[in-house]
């Protein structure tokens, strides 16, 4: 029981989570007190306001106080802009610019003429519709 435990521990993807929720939470830390210290004093020194969270109304005695959640939706926006333009978009630039240099594989399989299945590139007959499949309808077969 312990022996599985310790694979699934060390297993690569789990350790890999483990590592990108500390750094995520650090990250998030740095990107509220940006947001907090830097980001709401400027808008608020544009807007007159010195803070969102002082934004609230009242209704039948319930004070909803939508300052805060607009703290913390200017948060996540900016967390979710700097999770994309400093790891998603250069990590999809990396992976096309590397696409590129693949040369593609040699298919494995053909389609029948007769059925439209997939079958074998060496076949000579059809497992499905039992027909006379020629050796040249293959791509790159001619």
């Amino acid at each position: 029981m312990l022996k599985g435990f310790k694979q699934f521990i060390l297993r690569g993807n789990v350790l890999d989570l483990a590592v990108a929720v500390v750094i995520g939470a650090a990250f998030g830390a740095v990107v509220t007190s940006f947001v907090t210290n830097i980001l709401t004093p400027l808008i608020a020194a544009i807007v007159g306001k010195p803070d969102f969270s002082a934004f609230n109304f009242t209704i039948n005695g319930a004070v909803i106080s939508y300052g805060v959640f607009l703290n913390a939706l200017i948060s996540f926006l900016l967390v979710a802009a700097a999770v994309y333009f400093f790891m998603v978009a250069p990590m999809n630039a990396w992976k096309a610019r590397a696409a590129r240099n693949v040369i593609p594989a040699d298919p494995t399989s053909k389609k029948c003429p007769e059925c439209l299945s997939e079958i074998p590139i060496a076949a000579r007959r059809c497992a499905f519709c039992a027909s006379v499949v020629s050796t040249t309808s293959a791509p790159g077969n001619a």
